[in-house]
C-alpha cells in the first residue's frame, strides 16, 4: 500500500514562494509506471491538477500554472516536490499529493495541507 504525507509551511506571505513535500512510503518513486502529481482546492472551487512528475523524472504543468510552478524529486528520500513563487490570497487551498500508476484516475492521495497566503 502507497502512502503520501505531504508537509511543509501552512501560512505563506503574499509574494513569496510556497515549498511543499511529498514523502512516499509503501513503493519507490521511480517504479514503473507511476505519474506523481500536484493538485489543490480553493475555497469553493474544483479540484485543480498543477502538475506531475513521472516514474523517469519527467514533469508536466498546468499551462495556467506553469510559469509559476516547479515540481522535482529527490530519488534518495523518496519525495518529491512543489514549488509555486509569487503566492497571493487565490492561492490558498488544501495541497494535495497524489500517485496515479494508469490513465484511470488516481490510485493514492495524501491527507492534504492546507496553506494559507495571508500577510
Amino acid at each position: 500500500q502507497v502512502q503520501l504525507q505531504e508537509s511543509g509551511p501552512g501560512l505563506v506571505n503574499p509574494s513569496q514562494t510556497l515549498s511543499l513535500s511529498c514523502t512516499v512510503s509503501g513503493d519507490s518513486i521511480t517504479t514503473r509506471y507511476y505519474t506523481w502529481n500536484w493538485i489543490r482546492q480553493s475555497p469553493g472551487k474544483e479540484l485543480e491538477w498543477m502538475g506531475a512528475i513521472t516514474y523517469t523524472g519527467n514533469v508536466f504543468y498546468n499551462p495556467s500554472l506553469k510559469s509559476r510552478t516547479s515540481i522535482a524529486w529527490d530519488t534518495s528520500k523518496n519525495q518529491f516536490s512543489l514549488q509555486l513563487t509569487a503566492v497571493a490570497p487565490g492561492d490558498t487551498a488544501v495541497y494535495y499529493c497524489a500517485a496515479a500508476k494508469g490513465a484511470s484516475g488516481y490510485d493514492y492521495w495524501g491527507q492534504g495541507t492546507h496553506v494559507t497566503v495571508s500577510s
